[in-house]
């Protein structure tokens, strides 16, 4: 008799749900507003779009200062490429970010030598939280024909993601990274609330999915969270001695 009452209340809910449905129209499950903003695309797959800030456009480095002491950026900017200059260290953005859409290209030398980690390093912190190499990297390296560990091969977020496929290009030809970059979000206690979050494609190629960040990538040691606000964008000049490597078309748009 139990199993009767509840066959016969379930087909009940059925049948209302179904006069329901009967009733219901298009426009209920319409949303209107508030309207997405017009973005222009770039003219070619690459381009910068319309609301995109410019970090370099191969002319200067006006975005630009040294992570050292904030003085104007001193890497080498030539025919509309910007080189890796070693004798500088690192430099990283004016401005300071949360949540962005990045783009960025980047080209190991022909010729290069060295192994491993000593091969073409560089990296792209994504969010610069000090000097030096503090902050959360997205490893550049020579990524063709270039054994080392896999969580720090060009793709990784250092030490913490590896990636989910290798679709780098030989030495002497432009490697592009997409990335979507959330930033962590801290208590007024310092406490951490939500962590960061990374996505990238290299070369089109999907290699980190929504990854959920540890903390800060170490060289040496685990991860933990210190709280921090928005952020520069930060790029490194690794100190192995294979030759330096050149970036070009960087551009980052606010979410």
């Amino acid at each position: 008799m139990k199993y009767k009452l509840i066959l016969t209340a379930m087909m009940a809910g059925s049948f209302f749900m179904a006069k329901a449905q009967e009733k219901a129209k298009p426009e209920d499950t319409e949303i209107w507003e508030p309207v997405p903003k017009v973005v222009t695309p770039g003219e070619h797959l690459g381009d910068a779009p319309s609301d995109a800030i410019i970090l370099f456009d191969g002319k200067n480095l006006d975005e630009w200062v040294q992570n050292s002491d904030g003085s104007p950026a001193k890497w080498d900017v030539a025919d509309g490429i910007l080189t890796v200059n070693k004798n500088y260290g690192n430099i990283e953005t004016k401005k300071k970010f949360t949540n962005y859409q990045l783009h960025i290209e980047w080209r190991e030398p022909d010729g290069l030598e060295g192994t491993g980690q000593g091969r073409g390093n560089s990296g792209i912190f994504l969010a610069s939280i000090g000097k030096g190499d503090a902050g959360y990297e997205l490893q550049v390296l020579d990524p063709y024909n270039n054994k080392t560990y896999v969580n720090g091969m060009a793709g990784s977020l250092y030490k913490q993601a590896i990636p989910l496929a290798n679709p780098g290009r030989k030495n002497g030809e432009w490697q592009v990274y997409d990335v979507i970059w959330t930033a962590p979000v801290f208590n007024t206690d310092g406490s951490l609330k939500s962590a960061a979050y990374a996505t990238v494609f290299f070369n089109g190629v999907l290699v980190e999915n929504h990854f959920e960040l540890k903390g800060p990538t170490l060289y040496i040691g685990k991860p933990e969270y210190k709280a921090h606000g928005p952020s520069p964008i930060k790029l490194q000049a690794h100190g192995d001695k294979s030759k330096p490597l050149s970036f070009r078309n960087i551009w980052v748009r606010e979410l």
